[in-house]
């Protein structure tokens, strides 16, 4: 791979630039904590594991996923409902309070990575077009970009809800190439989903960059192979 920047940069936003997903557990105890009382004596670690499986279950289909993203209050419902009927508890307007709990704990507990902003300015300083290429509903997605001051930054932004399909899309893809005047071999896209972020790019022709913050590595039964690999994405500032 090239030591030095590409001539344009596609960023993924969800546990990217901002960590979203961790404090889902995290969330859920506080919805477990609140409800307690009204869950018939079901412990925390029954709980959790209920919602786990359900949560697994639910995005592991990539149509249902690409709904559930579009109306995560419809998702988180639908979640937790089916989490409460596998552990004998029926209870509709339960599961609303429940979703309306963890959707604001979410809210609150979201941040950006450290180091996300400066490498963000240092990209802009660079003279490098950018493109935020982001899935979800039009309405979250750009309350997070509003929330962190995010736009400024961008040359072009993508999101699912907006632009009528998410990544993997090929059409999200040229159509942010199209926007920066760039070719996909001047391009590099950076995200954390090995699917989305790097497989789908690479067809096109793009360079693929995973964000592989537990260090990990891709796990041996993956045919993924990023062009490279990195942490944070202030690991970006090596390149020259």
């Amino acid at each position: 791979m090239a030591d030095r920047l590409s001539k344009a940069l596609f960023l993924d936003l969800d546990d990217t630039i901002l960590a979203d997903s961790d404090p889902a557990d995290d969330c859920w105890l506080a919805v477990y904590q609140q409800f307690a009382d009204q869950l018939a004596g079901i412990s925390y670690q029954k709980f959790l594991v209920a919602i786990r499986e359900r949560r697994n279950w639910f995005w592991s289909d990539f149509n249902r996923g690409r709904r559930g993203r579009l109306d995560l209050p419809t998702a988180r419902r639908h979640i937790a409902a089916e989490a409460l009927q596998q552990l004998g508890v029926a209870d509709v307007p339960l599961t609303h309070e429940m979703e309306r709990v963890y959707s604001t704990q979410r809210e609150q507990r979201s941040h950006l990575f450290p180091g996300a902003l400066e490498t963000l300015h240092w990209l802009r300083e660079q003279g490098l077009p950018l493109a935020l290429l982001t899935n979800g509903a039009a309405k979250a997605q750009r309350k997070k970009i509003e929330r962190w001051g995010l736009a400024s930054f961008f040359d072009c932004i993508v999101v699912e809800g907006e632009f009528g399909t998410g990544k993997p899309d090929e059409r999200v893809y040229l159509h942010a190439l199209n926007r920066l005047g760039v070719q996909p071999e001047e391009t590099w896209m950076v995200g954390d989903n090995l699917e989305w972020d790097v497989a789908a790019p690479q067809w096109l022709g793009i360079t693929g960059i995973w964000v592989d913050r537990t260090g990990a590595g891709v796990p041996h039964t993956h045919q993924v192979r990023p062009h490279r690999i990195i942490q944070t994405l202030a690991d970006l500032r090596t390149e020259r």
